[in-house]
């Protein structure tokens, strides 16, 4: 018993902040769960219906059920990710995936491809991609926060991009199965490290956030700030909120919606860009392509904003990203597809990459890490809700209106609302139980 209990105690000494490892080995399972993301589905869904038959439409109605799915359980992750950490979460939920990509694999009729994949997405888009590593990042980081979930939000897009080329290559050298069925045995071997290298908190393995020393430290040098208050960017304590406490703010819903408005309606052009650019003429591996090479470089753009939002509002950085969206998206009302498609598909991508993150560092900024993984929770059904109703949503539009006029004037509306949103949004005042114990303590 002492040799096991020494075991899970274990952590190895690395050369840099163990936060970087955090952030590391949760890439690798952003990265596998990203084989059931929409954006894959996305770009490989021609490779599957042509093999199986099946319709875009029933494609499209997996990925919403998986992600509504998800969208139910967000909440709980949240809560246990606090309590639990992602050691707990994230190494079980590799080897369920792991399993799920075996089954998409082998599945000969549509309802066992809905199994296989809806068990995916729900299980791995709030342990592998969502709630779980982002709050690991905000209990790791607090000076270089807005990095840190700038990172974390470069895995998915960027997972997903290598996932639609690996899955293309392997399917026109085998079959798109041979390709899932390598990402199951990723997954499964996955656990181990998720197991051995993941944390909950710094303060669990004797650091600080950011790998700042201790205070009064004997270590300690004179260049060496020696309180967190004297350290950049830096309070001597966060604000303390519980989830209640946050969902009963104004700020929270504020984010909350104009988060899932541009969660909604990045699914919904996401998933069309390859049809679209198909439509218009262009070959089916140019428009994966051009996919793959917009939620790439919309990733690349996260660290950026992350920084920036280090050092500036992020809510007038969140105003700046939607604005410039909202001004390339209206290009697509004037197309038809073609290079100029292409150009205005991938200056999108790079355009709305900001906004995976600023709605997330707006809600660490506001109510601090001591609860985000519950907070970040309770956002988890409306933005997880939104991201599976896009594709659905895109594929309903087409089929009744022919065309995609009608999807591109109601992604200009919801971010033309997430716009009016962000701008109205303040930071709440002191939690109720903090200004009653101010209000004690002056008494």
């Amino acid at each position: 018993m002492s040799a096991i209990k020494a075991f899970l105690e274990w952590t190895p000494r690395t050369p840099i902040f163990y936060g970087w490892i955090i952030l590391a080995v949760g890439a690798l399972g952003t990265y596998v769960a990203t084989g059931v993301a929409q954006v894959t589905l996305g770009g490989v869904q021609s490779l599957i219906t042509d093999d199986t038959g099946w319709d875009r439409r029933s494609l499209a109605f997996a990925v919403s059920a998986g992600t509504w799915t998800g969208a139910v359980i967000t909440p709980f992750m949240g809560r246990l990710t606090d309590r639990f950490g992602p050691r707990a979460l994230m190494p079980p939920a590799a080897l369920i995936t792991g399993v799920c990509f075996f089954i998409i694999a082998d599945s000969s009729a549509l309802w066992q491809f809905y199994v296989g994949y809806i068990i995916a997405r729900a299980v791995g888009n709030p342990t592998l991609v969502g709630v779980v590593p982002r709050t690991a990042a905000v209990n790791f980081f607090q000076r270089r926060r807005g990095l840190a979930l700038g990172l974390v939000s470069t895995f998915r897009p960027i997972g997903g991009a290598i996932n639609i080329q690996i899955i293309s290559i392997v399917a026109a050298t085998f079959s798109w199965r041979a390709a899932y069925r390598y990402l199951g045995i990723f997954s499964i071997v996955l656990a181990v490290p998720l197991f051995v290298l993941m944390r909950r908190k710094p303060e669990d393995i004797g650091l600080r956030p950011d790998g700042d020393p201790p205070p009064h430290s004997e270590s300690q040098t004179p260049d060496v700030p020696s309180t967190a208050s004297e350290v950049p960017n830096v309070h001597a304590s966060e604000p303390v909120w519980t989830a209640s406490q946050a969902a009963l703010t104004t700020a929270f819903w504020f984010v909350v919606g104009a988060e899932m408005l541009t969660t909604l309606t990045s699914a919904t052009v996401g998933f069309q860009i390859v049809p679209f650019l198909v439509d218009g003429g262009m070959s089916q591996p140019l428009a994966v392509t051009a996919l793959s090479l917009s939620s790439l470089l919309g990733a690349l753009v996260n660290p950026g904003w992350g920084v920036a939002a280090d050092r500036y509002s992020p809510r007038r950085l969140a105003l700046i990203a939607l604005a410039v969206t909202l001004l390339i998206t209206t290009f697509f009302l004037v197309i038809d597809g073609g290079l100029p498609g292409v150009i205005v598909a991938v200056s999108w991508g790079i355009a709305s990459g900001g906004l995976n993150i600023l709605g997330s560092i707006l809600l660490a900024r506001f109510f601090g890490r001591a609860s985000f993984g519950a907070i970040s929770g309770l956002m988890g059904p409306f933005q997880f809700g939104a991201l599976g109703l896009g594709p659905i949503l895109g594929a309903m539009l087409f089929t009744q209106t022919g065309g995609y006029t009608v999807i591109w004037i109601f992604s200009v509306v919801c971010y033309t609302i997430a716009l009016g949103l962000f701008y109205a949004v303040r930071p709440p005042g002191l939690p109720r139980s903090a200004v009653a114990k101010e209000s004690a303590a002056n008494d």
